[in-house]
């Protein structure tokens, strides 16, 4: 009997996943354009907070947002009506994005230079960290009611995350989300993880994040 030949192509998609990724970085670090992939479960207000946070930063920072989701065009109004750049990106049922989308979504944005590019990439905290996307850093951001307990539960998503927002500080007196119980979780995973505490909602910390981002866009746009 004939052996049976396996081809592996999980790591066949992986790899090609993985090469795609790397130029879409490299390339967009000659451009001097920062791409950030933001990440979280469903309802942990990614865009509220990108609202929150980028009309502090659009008149300074040439900004553009990619939304991905299953379906509507909900999240890329909400952006748009901000005054800040946005496309819609369509995953066809899938539950993350990966490369080729991030080239796709790219492609779109080609016509105007981009300071700043965040891809928002869909609600939830497995598939979404499994897949380089091209990103040069990384973005978590975990809502109070969640509980600090997410980092054991999902170790990728906090493993390479290069920054954890704690968004929904407002609530927190409702919610039984121990800090330091948190901070020893992600640090467990993650011992170079930034960690900062922030309301969408109310605007609070949130300039602390508006400093990050601009040391970075600094950092990035001068080639340091």
């Amino acid at each position: 009997m004939d052996e049976v030949k396996v081809i592996e192509v999980k790591k066949s998609i992986e790899a090609d996943n993985n090469a795609l990724a790397s130029q879409i970085r490299n390339k967009l670090s000659e451009e001097k354009t920062l791409l950030l992939n933001l990440m979280s479960s469903p309802g942990s207000g990614k865009t509220t907070t990108l609202v929150s946070t980028l009309t502090k930063l659009k008149d300074k920072w040439k900004i553009a947002v990619v939304e991905a989701d299953v379906d509507s065009t909900v999240d890329a109004k909400t952006i748009l009506d901000a005054g800040i750049d946005a496309i819609q990106l369509h995953t066809g049922g899938m539950c993350h994005m990966d490369a080729v989308m991030t080239q796709q979504a790219l492609d779109e944005l080609a016509g105007e230079k981009q300071d700043l590019i965040i891809l928002e990439n869909i609600g939830n905290l497995i598939c979404t960290a499994g897949f380089d996307v091209g990103a040069h850093l990384n973005i978590n951001i975990l809502s109070v009611p969640e509980g600090d307990d997410k980092p054991l539960k999902y170790p990728k998503m906090f493993e390479k995350t290069n920054l954890v927002l704690v968004n929904k500080i407002d609530a927190m007196e409702f919610f039984d989300f121990d800090k330091s119980k948190f901070e020893e979780n992600v640090y467990m995973r993650n011992p170079k993880a930034r960690i900062i505490y922030i309301s969408a909602k109310t605007g609070e910390n949130i300039d602390e994040f508006v400093k990050w981002l601009e040391d970075e866009l600094v950092k990035h746009t001068s080639g340091a």
